[in-house]
């Protein structure tokens, strides 16, 4: 894979937001290599749940990091259990001192455990300057900031091969009812219509999180992330209605229930654009198109797009986002140093590292959307900015870890359980409340 070179920003104020120079000299452009390489000697150990291209573009950034401040950094993937894994290490006394942290709920646990260290003025100031203030509200705990989220996700995207698409004679849908009409379309033209990943349970809450929020509107939404409403609420019963239509359907998902629980993230995309297709379409958010890229060579834009996830029913088109945000442990050997990474990360240029590899969008409204590799993701990422505070977080990532962010039970494991037997909406909606209030503990 290629790669690109950053141009590096020049000037003190660029140098303080990415580096958190002290002092400056007169106005000379940084360069890459430059600084005195303060952190030299010292090894950042940096956890999160990413593998594959993804872990591999963060290493480009981790990568510029090291070129910049001489310390040396190790990635360690936690596979989706991050608190788990975290935990552990923190008990033996081999704490990380980075945790890229997938979900506000595990964030404000971490925080509740007395684990992480606050971010300094330096990351205050950087984040206040670069960020939304939505975004500051998701890395903070009871008004103390603990969290930068330097990589986002805009999970309110379809993502299709236009080939296949026009083959079967089908436009993108502007409704749910019509995307599925249109499947089953595609379906009589021999693809099937949809790639469902039902084998990593975190891809189903978004299917409803998606659902509901179009269907039962924002301030349902909202009360129903914070457990002020119960699972078994009629809205939920509805939205959980809606989504089996999909997932009942045989001729829709590709290999059937069996097939999509037995289909991974990265193969879901691998059976659309891969080198043998098995299905026209797969929805999860837009980091899709770097695995798209990188794993199976597509063109983002010419042999592979989007449509936003349609409105459903009368409701308005949901825009869910989610977000990985960098927290400094106390227990870390190096937390100094982590928090040298977190302030580098907070700026333009590190997000820049990324954007250019591509399947990566951020929340940093001071990066040039040039950065990214191609319209459609320069597209998704403006978007993404424009919604400045409007934004709704992904509802499991606000949950207890225990009910949305642990495999193989709570809200994940619930949902692979209603895909493999969609008939009884209820019965699902009420073992949903009652792992809920379980880990809510309300």
């Amino acid at each position: 894979m290629m790669r690109r070179r950053t141009t590096l920003l020049a000037g003190c104020t660029a140098l303080v937001l990415a580096l958190g120079a002290t002092a400056c000299g007169s106005g000379d452009p940084v360069t890459a290599g430059g600084g005195d390489k303060a952190l030299s000697g010292q090894t950042v150990t940096v956890a999160g749940v990413w593998s594959g291209s993804e872990q591999e573009n963060f290493q480009k950034v981790l990568d510029a990091f090291t070129e910049k401040t001489g310390a040396k950094t190790q990635f360690v993937s936690t596979g989706d259990n991050v608190s788990t894994v975290v935990g552990s290490k923190i008990e033996g006394g081999n704490a990380p001192d980075v945790v890229m942290v997938p979900q506000v709920g595990v964030l404000k646990q971490f925080a509740d455990q007395g684990w992480l260290k606050p971010l300094d003025e330096k990351v205050k100031s950087a984040v206040g300057a670069n960020f939304a203030k939505v975004w500051q509200d998701y890395g903070s705990v009871d008004g103390t900031l603990y969290g930068l989220y330097f990589k986002a996700a805009h999970k309110s995207t379809v993502w299709y091969s236009p080939e296949a698409l026009e083959q079967a004679g089908v436009a993108e849908p502007k409704t749910y009812d019509e995307m599925l009409k249109n499947g089953r379309t595609v379906s009589d033209s021999g693809l099937a219509a949809f790639s469902v990943a039902g084998q990593d349970g975190w891809t189903l809450t978004d299917w409803f999180e998606n659902v509901y929020l179009s269907q039962a509107g924002p301030e349902k939404y909202d009360a129903l992330a914070a457990h002020e409403i119960k699972w078994t609420d009629p809205t939920v019963v509805e939205a959980l209605t809606t989504l089996g239509k999909l997932f009942k359907d045989k001729q829709l998902i590709a290999g059937g229930q069996k097939g999509a629980l037995n289909t991974d993230f990265p193969g879901s995309v691998e059976k659309v654009f891969g080198p043998k297709a098995e299905a026209a379409m797969v929805y999860e958010g837009d980091f899709v198109a770097g695995v798209a890229k990188d794993q199976f060579g597509r063109t983002i834009g010419t042999d592979a797009n989007f449509f936003p996830f349609p409105p459903v029913g009368g409701g308005e088109a949901p825009v869910v986002s989610g977000g990985d945000a960098a927290v400094v442990l106390k227990d870390g050997k190096n937390s100094e140093a982590g928090m040298a990474l977190v302030e580098y990360l907070a700026g333009p240029e590190a997000a820049a590292v990324w954007a250019e590899a591509g399947g990566f969008l951020s929340p940093n409204k001071k990066l040039d959307l040039a950065s990214y590799g191609d319209d459609v993701t320069r597209a998704t990422a403006e978007s993404l900015v424009a919604a400045g505070d409007s934004v709704r977080f992904d509802m499991s990532d606000q949950a207890p870890a225990a009910f949305g962010g642990t495999k193989g039970a709570g809200e994940w494991k619930i949902l692979q359980d209603f895909l493999r037997d969609p008939s009884d909406p209820r019965k699902t909606a009420a073992e949903l409340e009652k792992a809920a209030a379980k880990a809510y503990g309300n």
